[in-house]
């Protein structure tokens, strides 16, 4: 009620939502209220835009009153807030009836630099995974040092400037604001409630330090070990874009065994190159990552790409053809096609392969036309992915190659240091002692990151203990038998890590499987590493299963009892097969990573050739 000197009585008729869609006020999700020392309230905000601001502006499918989410935050003055509105995802928005004239849709997020949609619902999936993950340590607590408030409100465009990204539901009811460090936060008409120091910030141990620090999710400050691997994808990445339009066909092709940093490093070089472009370094080009893992099937990949660049949902079918008509223009721009570069990256490569190959021969082809402005890079764990593709797929594919070898121990050991700066948990002995290990099977730095955060929960466990024992030592009057504990974790802490990753149920059970349900299960390793595709037919196992014993002297059996014996590991869930009516077409996969199988049978005392082929 205190901005009249801002909108006349002439302007509020008009009500706030037509000044919003008409570009007059600002709309934006209050995450945090706090009081200055001077007594003045201030509020962070996260952003919304209407579909005009965006680079393709309004299109036929944006409906009247949607929002796009983006995921810039800045600090304003309380005073600053017109009033209160409600974005509500599409299903709440269908269900909210007559809930007031400030009612709005959103479900999409925009990046501004990348000019990219993604559906917010995959962004909340993401990051309700990061959050499981660490929601059990306290350093979680300690980072999330103010409360969220999901309050929506509309802010006079006239008092600030316009950036970039993201959002989240709104609420009808505002939460109580929390206090920043030290300040009291405001009551009065934000109704906020201060919730005391000592209830948010717990004292944390070295243990639960490093715990946090070796999660997976975890996104370290330095990417050690792939210097020259960042020096290549960027080159690749500054020579197109300086080329854009006189550089046609150009693709990136990367390959690694799993657990190599192939898709970290290609993040880890877009984040760079996004900090250049938007310094103004490089020219501004367009981001879009796809999983090949998260697709229901190869063709769903045109409707997540055409969504990414134009927000707008729609079967592949019809998808497919508009991104022809997209990357077929001529040197003008369609209408509402945004002109700068695309850089598309395709992870899991090898799970887009059909029958015709299609898939793969449109992504590949689209860059080779003139004016597309596309650029892709793929990865996949096998390195002759392309020679095993149809010679027209090949020969667009180019020779531009990055293989990414396993890691070293050392290397290992240095990704784990570097995790582990300024936290005193580890002795340098268990670090080196758990990349040997890990570097002996497979070279897999998340296996690293898994076997030494498990590490440190045993200490952690063993610790908890010791004081248990020692306390209640201490009570019965028997206090001078007792030892100190180690509060580092150690070599023991390691090998018992180690035997619970190496030595679990199923590890036992392959190694207590029949001669020849050993050799089918290195034959699906064979037949697995051979197609770089987890999933395969009994027919090829059987070839590979052949194969094997015929090159080793070793009794075959007929293809009935390979298929029984098939069966039986499936039962046992070692392997998932569809039903064996199917026989020949019957598909398998592997219930655990290849290298479960190599630990548990490269060194078997029966069949001592294993070592030849795992």
């Amino acid at each position: 009620g205190k901005r009249s000197n801002q909108f006349s009585h002439s302007q509020r008729s008009r009500t706030a939502r037509g000044m919003l869609l008409t570009g007059q006020l600002w709309a934006a999700r209050i995450e945090r209220l706090w009081k200055e020392p001077d007594g003045t309230y201030w509020y962070k905000g996260r952003w919304y835009v209407i579909p005009e601001d965006t680079a393709i502006g309004r299109q036929a499918h944006n409906m009247c009153r949607e929002l796009f989410r983006t995921n810039h935050w800045d600090d304003n003055e309380l005073a600053s807030i017109f009033r209160h509105c409600n974005v509500m995802s599409p299903e709440d928005f269908r269900n909210a009836g007559k809930k007031g004239d400030d009612v709005f849709l959103c479900e999409y997020e925009y990046d501004m630099q990348f000019q990219t949609f993604k559906r917010i619902v995959e962004i909340d999936q993401d990051i309700q995974v990061s959050c499981d993950e660490i929601s059990d340590t306290s350093d979680y607590l300690d980072n999330q040092d103010e409360t969220e408030d999901e309050a929506n409100t509309c802010k006079g465009r006239y008092k600030s400037k316009f950036y970039n990204e993201k959002q989240s539901k709104s609420s009808n009811a505002t939460r109580a604001a929390n206090v920043r460090k030290g300040h009291i936060a405001g009551r009065g008409t934000v109704g906020a409630k201060e919730i005391p120091e000592s209830a948010r910030k717990q004292p944390q141990t070295d243990f639960e330090r490093a715990k946090f620090a070796l999660r997976l999710t975890a996104a370290p400050g330095l990417l050690p070990c792939r210097e020259r691997e960042i020096r290549e994808i960027s080159a690749f990445v500054t020579d197109v874009l300086a080329a854009s339009d006189c550089c046609m066909g150009h693709c990136l092709y990367i390959s690694g065994v799993p657990g190599t940093g192939k898709t970290a490093t290609v993040l880890e070089v877009m984040r760079r190159l996004r900090s250049r472009a938007e310094a103004g370094d490089l020219c501004p080009f367009r981001f879009v990552e796809i999983n090949g893992l998260r697709l229901t099937s190869p063709e769903h990949i045109y409707t997540v790409l055409h969504e990414a660049l134009t927000g707008h949902h729609l079967g592949w079918k019809k998808a497919v053809q508009l991104l022809d008509e997209r990357f077929s223009r001529l040197k003008s721009p369609l209408e509402h096609i945004d002109g700068r570069p695309c850089i598309l990256l395709i992870d899991e490569l090898d799970l887009l392969v059909t029958r015709n190959q299609s898939v793969l021969y449109n992504l590949f082809d689209w860059p080779t036309r003139p004016y597309s402005r596309l650029f892709v890079i793929g990865i996949a764990n096998t390195i002759d992915l392309p020679e095993r593709l149809l010679p027209r797929i090949t020969s667009r594919m180019g020779l531009q190659r990055i293989s990414f070898s396993p890691y070293s121990y050392k290397q290992l050991q240095e990704i784990i240091c570097v995790r582990l700066q300024c936290i005193n948990a580890f002795e340098d002995k268990a670090i080196e002692f758990a990349s040997r290990k890990v570097a002996a099977v497979s070279g897999d730095a998340r296996r690293t990151l898994e076997l030494c955060r498990r590490s440190v929960e045993l200490a952690e466990i063993r610790c908890i203990q010791h004081l248990a024992n020692a306390s209640s030592s201490c009570d019965n009057g028997a206090s001078n038998g007792l030892q100190i504990c180690p509060k580092l974790v150690g070599m023991i802490d390691v090998e018992d890590a180690i035997k619970e990753m190496f030595q679990a149920p199923h590890i036992k059970m392959m190694q207590r499987c029949s001669r020849l349900a050993k050799i089918f299960l290195v034959a699906m390793v064979q037949e697995q590493n051979k197609s770089g595709m987890t999933e395969t037919t009994f027919e090829k196992v059987a070839v590979a299963f052949y194969f094997l014993c015929t090159s080793n002297n070793e009794v075959c059996c007929d293809w009935d009892v390979l298929l029984s014996i098939c069966c039986g590991l499936g039962a046992s869930r070692l392997i998932l097969c569809e039903p064996g009516s199917r026989h020949r077409l019957q598909k398998l996969q592997l219930s655990f990573p290849c290298d479960d199988v190599s630990f548990a049978l490269k060194k078997d005392e029966e069949l001592t050739w294993f070592d030849k082929y795992l």
